[in-house]
């Protein structure tokens, strides 16, 4: 056996490598034997595709996406939310006019929109002639919109395991009201974000992108931010070259933070969201 052969890294090491960029983003003292499986492999290789051929899904594929999604946790089994399926050509150039004219939505044969749903809740209270007093509350939405993310998340990892690829969209909260109309949402409901699914383009297969360093994100027993100067600046670096192989312009992550964080013009009327739920029937109180 060769050195060459001796020496090369597992698909663990490999994986990890390609999701950090660099071993710096991991902690020291990793074990050889890694734990490694099908389904780790599928997680670490994940990436925003926004390029799609027009074929159409499989028979059967969305519904294996929902059931995929419905099969995610759900807060006190609330099932606090919706998505509607959206293949109409038509209704998905709108949809991508919300979004600053993301020209993926139009592309893609399929766009599921999740939506945090209270409505179904208050339908079902009033058949009952009964009052939800926990209703208006903020903590009753944030249990919708966080079923919501962890269902689509299902949902993507489906998806990819049968060779299709996603990207989220998260501007349809540019003009939640316009989205509501264009899919007949009923009091109660709000669409939280798209998610655009089918096969990519050639050239649009995506890359891996590296994530923050786990010296940032990841705090044993107690939140420490010693490590976390130096991980970003690293961190900076390392996304400023990848940004340079891979995008239209080079960017460092701290810049990219700033830019969208730093002015209400670069939220494109999510800034008023507050008022925005409260007039779709929720009060966040």
């Amino acid at each position: 056996m060769s050195t060459e052969t001796l020496s090369r890294p597992s698909p663990a090491e490999a994986a990890l490598a390609g999701r950090y960029g660099t071993a710096a983003g991991l902690p020291d003292g990793l074990p050889s034997d890694l734990p490694w499986n099908d389904t780790l492999a599928l997680l670490l290789s994940h990436r925003s595709v926004r390029g799609y051929r027009p074929d159409p899904l499989p028979a059967g594929t969305l519904e294996m996406l929902v059931a995929a999604a419905q099969s995610a946790a759900t807060s006190s089994n609330m099932q606090s939310w919706s998505v509607v399926a959206v293949t109409d050509a038509g209704s998905r150039a709108r949809m991508a006019a919300v979004a600053n004219g993301q020209a993926h939505i139009t592309q893609c044969p399929l766009l599921l929109v999740f939506v945090a749903d209270q409505g179904r809740h208050a339908r079902l209270a009033a058949r009952l002639g009964t009052e939800l007093a926990a209703q208006p509350l903020l903590e009753t939405f944030l249990v919708a919109a966080i079923d919501c993310g962890i269902a689509a998340q299902n949902a993507v990892v489906a998806a990819e395991s049968l060779g299709l690829s996603t990207v989220y969209i998260g501007a349809l909260r540019n003009n939640p009201e316009a989205v509501a109309r264009e899919l007949a949402l009923p009091p109660g409901s709000a669409a939280m974000f798209g998610l655009c699914v089918g096969y990519a383009a050639e050239g649009h297969e995506g890359t891996v992108r590296p994530r923050l360093p786990q010296s940032v994100v990841l705090h044993a027993g107690r939140y420490d931010t010693a490590p976390e100067e130096a991980g970003i600046a690293a961190y900076d670096e390392q996304i400023l070259a990848f940004s340079a192989r891979v995008d239209s312009r080079p960017y460092r992550w701290t810049e990219r933070v700033v830019a969208r964080l730093g002015r209400l013009s670069a939220l494109h009327g999510r800034e008023a969201l507050r008022a925005i739920l409260g007039r779709l029937g929720f009060p966040l109180n």
